[in-house]
């Protein structure tokens, strides 16, 4: 039965750098230190005020074709996973789609927080083996820092902006997406909220804005961090018991860049050594959908992933939404 095949990936990140150093000369009462030792990010990146989310898309996506060996006239879909988008109405995909001159292609939106590159991947292959498409365009982007309370330590410190694609096929050779698989929990998805934006806070208003319901908020930090790892763990296992694998047999785990702590504590509940986990938190912090797809990316072009590996990438985010792939490259 034919599979799913990867053509290319792609990634990128904007020139502008903000380091921990930069936050604390902002007045933020925190230091380089104690972000390192709680997060462990030392900086990351930020969009300027005139660069969109289908901006930073575009750039990824051609780095993905070129990979490829395609052109945007060979898309007939592309997903964009983010909850950031260019605006509430056109989708991000959509504004993606005129940039990249795609007109032949259905575009639509994906709303799944941190895990919504895992999301996106899972619809592009419903889409792949149902014969709908035959070409697909899957995008994680976010321009995180424009929903950040630059005074609130716990929040504004993690987040950065950027992106990552990669291109879907219906194709049983070269590099195969072997497995999906996403989760969702609605009753505790306050836990991870942005509530500007929405029905239930719109128009925007003096108010509102007032109230700070307009920026990311992360409600019981320490309780998010045990669900999180929780989660992280079960995704691996469902994907490996579902792709009949042992874990030690994983070469790379490339998980959402969420917080240092975090992926020590999931190597330590699989007794997996932290040097098979790939991480760019360091340089980029965390950029929701973003995250595991630009970290993909890099391993990808850096030789980290070789033909033949197993690589497993696993998420969790606001939603609650959790999740992973594997793929055989």
């Amino acid at each position: 039965m034919p599979g799913i095949r990867i053509l290319g990936t792609g990634s990128y990140v904007p020139p502008k750098v903000l380091t921990n150093l930069d936050l604390q000369k902002m007045g933020l009462d925190t230091t380089d230190e104690w972000i390192i030792q709680r997060t462990g990010v030392r900086e990351r990146r930020m969009a300027d005020p005139d660069v969109a989310t289908s901006d930073l898309s575009l750039e990824a996506a051609r780095k993905a074709l070129e990979m490829a060996g395609l052109t945007a006239k060979d898309l007939d879909l592309i997903i964009i996973g983010t909850i950031t988008p260019d605006t509430c109405c056109p989708s991000a995909a959509n504004w993606l789609q005129a940039k990249l001159d795609a007109p032949q292609a259905v575009t639509f939106d994906v709303t799944a927080a941190c895990s919504g590159f895992i999301f996106s991947l899972n619809v592009a292959t419903q889409y792949l083996l149902t014969g709908f498409s035959k070409t697909v365009l899957v995008v994680g982007a976010e321009v995180m820092t424009r929903t950040l309370n630059w005074k609130d330590r716990t929040t504004c410190i993690l987040w950065g902006d950027g992106a990552g694609a990669a291109i879907l096929t219906k194709d049983s050779g070269g590099h195969q997406l072997l497995s999906t698989h996403i989760h969702t929990d609605g009753k505790n998805g306050q836990d991870l909220l942005m509530p500007g934006g929405g029905s239930r806070t719109t128009p925007i208003s003096h108010e509102s804005v007032d109230k700070g319901l307009h920026t990311l908020n992360m409600i019981e930090a320490n309780a998010s961090f045990r669900v999180a790892v929780r989660h992280f763990v079960e995704s691996i296992k469902e994907a490996a018991d579902h792709n009949k694998v042992a874990i030690k047999d994983i070469a790379w785990f490339v998980p959402h860049q969420a917080n240092l702590r975090m992926f020590q504590s999931i190597a330590k509940t699989l007794h997996l050594p932290m040097e098979k986990f790939y991480v760019t938190l360091h340089k980029y912090g965390n950029i929701s959908s973003a995250s595991c797809a630009i970290a993909f990316d890099e391993a990808v072009r850096d030789g980290s992933i070789k033909e033949g590996d197993l690589v497993c990438l696993p998420v969790f985010g606001g939603g609650l939404t959790w999740g992973s792939a594997l793929v055989k490259w």
